[in-house]
């Protein structure tokens, strides 16, 4: 509850001093359109771009504020406060804004990445688990309403336990390493950089690489308030392009993509190359197919994804409805692909 009220807190004191409908406004500096980004630090090429200030040198007349969430839960409650414009969140807590209650007026207009093994469910070294389903009776910790979060859930399920057969703790990903580091838990489901560190002490039970192929695909997503996308489609495209340009660094310039990660996430460039093998990124050629985002004139399948993960988490009873999937389509910014992408 504490950490709760501290998350409507913070999203509130964004909101003070942003426009009240989400859209470009003036800020600090009253000759510039603002805009309003939600980053979270994990490997991804949104960090490349806050690095090396990409959407700054293609929208100069913007003022572009970026500020740290810790998960999509509170970016969520950001985006019902209407205090953010662009975030970069899991495909799970995108579902979970798209249905009601939330409800959340903003669209899905990039893949960031896929979740491969830099998500995963790590067991304590002398807590006896050595598969999931040991969890049984054991602590387990992750972010709820997050791509780890539902991860857990359909490994739990997959392995023929329920939720009630153990206790799952709803903690951020730094202070999952806090709680580790005190032998608080037997496993945690959580993503890099957190993830690196507790697998120091830990056996990896399942990553979502795995899951994946077992039919439960997780995501990081690009999304955009509704209202700000149909005020200023022309930033949207700009914030695509440099988030494509970002997606190429990663792909064919590796020392620079990993001194920007490192740079982010205090490490070196080493170690942010290692977290950035974990993770599966698209060509920015692939996101206009009908496998991903798709084009104007058929939205992809990555609404399907997400209506899948709606579904799982109405079965979990985590949401109280199920969107169809033409609302879930309408949750897809296609305007302007593929030529936007190339």
């Amino acid at each position: 509850m504490k950490r709760t009220l501290s998350v409507l807190g913070a999203a509130l004191l964004l909101a003070v001093g942003a426009c009240g409908n989400g859209a470009a406004g003036g800020g600090a500096n009253p000759d510039k359109k603002t805009i309003r980004i939600a980053y979270q630090a994990f490997p991804s090429g949104d960090l490349i771009v806050k690095n090396q200030g990409l959407l700054e040198k293609a929208l100069p007349d913007y003022q572009i504020t970026w500020t740290k969430f810790d998960s999509g839960a509170s970016i969520n409650t950001a985006f019902v406060a209407k205090s953010v414009d662009f975030a970069a969140i899991g495909s799970s807590p995108v579902a979970r804004g798209l249905s009601a209650p939330l409800n959340i007026p903003y669209q899905v207009a990039f893949v960031l990445d896929v979740a491969g093994d830099n998500e995963a469910l790590v067991a304590r070294n002398g807590s006896g688990v050595t598969d999931v389903a040991g969890l049984k009776g054991k602590k387990v910790a992750t972010s709820f309403a997050s791509t780890s979060h539902y991860s857990l859930l359909a490994a739990l399920k997959q392995a023929g336990l329920a939720e009630k057969d153990l206790t799952i703790v709803d903690l951020e990903p730094q202070d999952i390493q806090a709680a580790w580091a005190r032998g608080d838990l037997d496993a945690a489901y959580t993503w890099l950089p957190v993830l690196d560190t507790i697998k120091k002490d830990g056996k990896v039970l399942i990553s979502s690489r795995e899951l994946a192929t077992a039919g439960k695909p997780t995501l990081d997503l690009g999304v955009v308030s509704t209202p700000f996308a149909e005020a200023h489609p022309d930033a949207v495209d700009a914030w695509r392009k440099v988030e494509a340009q970002a997606l190429d660094v990663i792909a064919n310039d590796k020392p620079s993509a990993a001194k920007a990660v490192g740079q982010e996430l205090n490490l070196s460039p080493e170690e942010a190359q290692h977290q950035l093998d974990q993770g599966v990124f698209l060509k920015p050629s692939d996101l206009s197919t009908d496998e991903w985002l798709g084009t104007e004139t058929k939205v992809g399948k990555i609404a399907d994804n997400l209506l899948s993960a709606a579904q799982f988490l109405k079965d979990q009873q985590k949401i109280d409805a199920v969107p169809d999937l033409a609302t879930v389509q309408k949750g897809v910014y296609v305007k302007g692909l593929p030529g936007v992408l190339g």
